[in-house]
Parts: structure tokens; C-alpha cells; sequence
């Protein structure tokens, strides 16, 4: 297993000493798929239980019960004489994957200018400031984390329970795990002026302008995806 599996702001699997079997069957779900998205393991990277069960502190049983709800989840894949491997995606899947965020977050956005709160939208100022200083700085990992909180803000605020569910079903960090271009420039030309766009017209209670605004910054992701995979398809194995 890599290193990577040890960040220490990982969910705490282990539970404590009364806590029951479903109770450590979630927290070493919760904590390995947060492991998962958080992009630090590289796609097709072998899981084995054994490594697995001391790291969650739970049974080979319960492992291979977690194991079998993120194969079912799309999150792993699990292959005879292979094992259980994180996910790979082909350039298509990947390109589905990113025009389905577009469709979600841009009525996320949209209800965001409905329904957000005061306190919501001057967390979104909050974190755009704090994304602008980074760009300046040159901070990338920190403008990563930032543009992270500013959708996941956007979400919240929408107060749309079933949208909200459909777009954390998405395996968007993984696909950008896998075809991320580590050669363009970060921040990518234009992103900044494009979250300022959502966020003017979340602040304007503007639907329309929201919906747009945010397909047309998740589109331009999705279009540059599609670029690079004709280019240069990764190697799944």
C-alpha cells in the first residue's frame, strides 16, 4: 500500500470499544472513501483487505463488506486474478462523468440564487478572497483547496436535498485525479474571473445568470478534458 494512506486528517475508523459492527462497517466506509477522493492514490493502485483491516481496525469481514459497496458505488473495481483496484476511467466515461456535473451544478447554482442565506453567501465571498490571494501567492495547492470549498458552498446553499445527493454521487475527484494535466498552469487561465461570475450572480439572486454561469465554468473544464484524452490516453493497468 502507498504512503499516501496515512494522512492524518483521514476519518478516525477505529470507533470506539462498544460501538457496533454497522457502526464500524460506516466509519471504515466513510473513512476509505474519503481516502479515495481525496486523489492521493493512483488509479488502478491494488487494495489489498489485509493492509486495509489494520489501517480501519476491522475485520477481514467488515473490510470486504465496505469493499463490496464502493465496487457497487463505481468508486473500485474488483476483477478476477486482479483483485480490488481503485477506479480507472476511459476517456469517454470521464467525459460523461464531467457533462453530468455541468447539468448538476449549474441547477445548483441556480437554486443557490434562490434560496442562499446571507451567512452562506459571505462564506462564498470568504473563500473567493482567500482563492484571489492564493492566485496571487502562486499557492496552487491552496487555491485547489479553495475552489473545492467555493462548489461545495454553492451546494450547500442551494438547499436542494436531491440534487445535492446526485452531485455527491459523482466521481468527479477521481477523474480529475486520473487525467489532470500536470504540465498546464494552475490556476487555469480564467477560473478565478469565472467562480467571480457565479458568485455575482448568487449575490444578485439572479437564477439564470447562476445556471449560466456555472455551466459555462464547468463546460470549459469538460471541454479541456476531452482535449487532452484525444491527445493522450493514460495507461489503465
Amino acid at each position: 500500500m502507498p504512503a499516501a494512506y496515512g494522512h492524518e486528517d483521514l476519518l478516525d475508523a477505529t470507533g470506539s470499544a462498544g460501538a457496533s459492527s454497522s457502526t464500524r462497517l460506516d466509519q471504515a466506509y466513510e473513512g476509505l472513501r474519503t481516502l479515495l477522493l481525496s486523489g492521493s492514490i493512483l488509479p488502478g493502485t491494488r487494495l489489498t483487505e489485509a493492509d486495509l483491516t489494520r489501517m480501519f481496525a476491522v475485520s477481514r469481514t467488515t473490510m470486504r463488506a465496505v469493499l463490496v459497496r464502493l465496487t457497487q458505488e463505481g468508486y473500485v473495481t474488483s476483477e478476477v486474478n486482479r483483485g480490488v483496484r481503485t477506479r480507472s476511467f476511459s476517456a469517454e466515461e470521464a467525459a460523461d462523468i464531467l457533462e453530468a456535473r455541468e447539468t448538476i451544478e449549474s441547477a445548483l447554482a441556480g437554486k443557490a440564487a434562490e434560496r442562499a442565506t446571507e451567512q452562506e453567501i459571505a462564506g462564498l465571498r470568504a473563500t473567493l478572497d482567500a482563492m484571489e490571494d492564493c492566485k496571487a501567492r502562486g499557492d496552487q495547492d491552496g487555491y485547489s483547496a479553495g475552489n473545492r470549498s467555493f462548489h461545495q458552498q454553492v451546494k450547500h446553499a442551494a438547499h436542494q436535498q436531491t440534487l445535492a445527493r446526485a452531485f455527491d454521487t459523482l466521481l468527479y475527484p477521481l477523474v480529475m485525479r486520473q487525467y489532470r494535466n500536470l504540465g498546464a498552469p494552475h490556476p487555469r487561465t480564467g477560473s478565478y474571473e469565472e467562480h467571480l461570475a457565479i458568485l455575482l450572480a448568487i449575490v444578485t439572486r439572479n437564477p439564470d445568470a447562476a445556471t449560466a454561469a456555472m455551466r459555462h465554468h464547468v463546460a470549459s473544464a469538460r471541454r479541456a478534458l476531452v482535449l487532452r484524452t484525444q491527445q493522450q490516453q493514460p495507461d489503465p493497468s
